[in-house]
């Protein structure tokens, strides 16, 4: 990632790859949280990436999830209030591919916000309840 490439372009630039490395995640890691906050552009970026049909390591997921949760709930004003236009937002990212990682941002979401839209609660359980797999889960518990 070059320092001349706007962050979106560096970011997006690495959904080519075929496999995303620790050492790539890392260098997104510095590149998003540079400033403390995840732009929007960058968030985008990184939805990017994870729709990318990549090998990717364990610490993608965290770091995904940590970034796009940080993007909808502590970017929001007051802090910690999930916005409408920030929920669905997010949800709609979410809906364009099923994977894990979207599952999770959706839970951590939930789990580090101070307040969300009643829709957003009732969007995220009924997306939890349609989840592949779900059913095995819960049963094994």
């Amino acid at each position: 990632m070059s320092q001349s490439e706007s962050p979106r372009a560096s970011i997006a630039a690495l959904a080519a790859r075929p496999i995303l490395t620790d050492e790539d995640v890392t260098k997104i890691r510095r590149r998003v949280l540079r400033f403390g906050f995840v732009t929007r552009p960058e968030a985008e970026a990184l939805f990017e990436i994870d729709a990318a049909p990549s090998q990717k390591p364990e610490s993608w997921t965290t770091l995904f999830v940590e970034a796009i949760t940080d993007h909808v709930v502590w970017q929001s004003r007051p802090t910690g209030v999930v916005s409408p236009e920030q929920a669905e937002w997010v949800l709609a990212r979410v809906d364009e591919a099923s994977t894990p990682t979207r599952l999770a941002v959706l839970v951590n979401i939930l789990a580090e916000a101070h307040s969300v839209p009643a829709t957003f609660l009732s969007a995220v359980k009924a997306r939890a309840a349609q989840w592949p797999g779900l059913e095995k889960l819960t049963a094994a518990a």
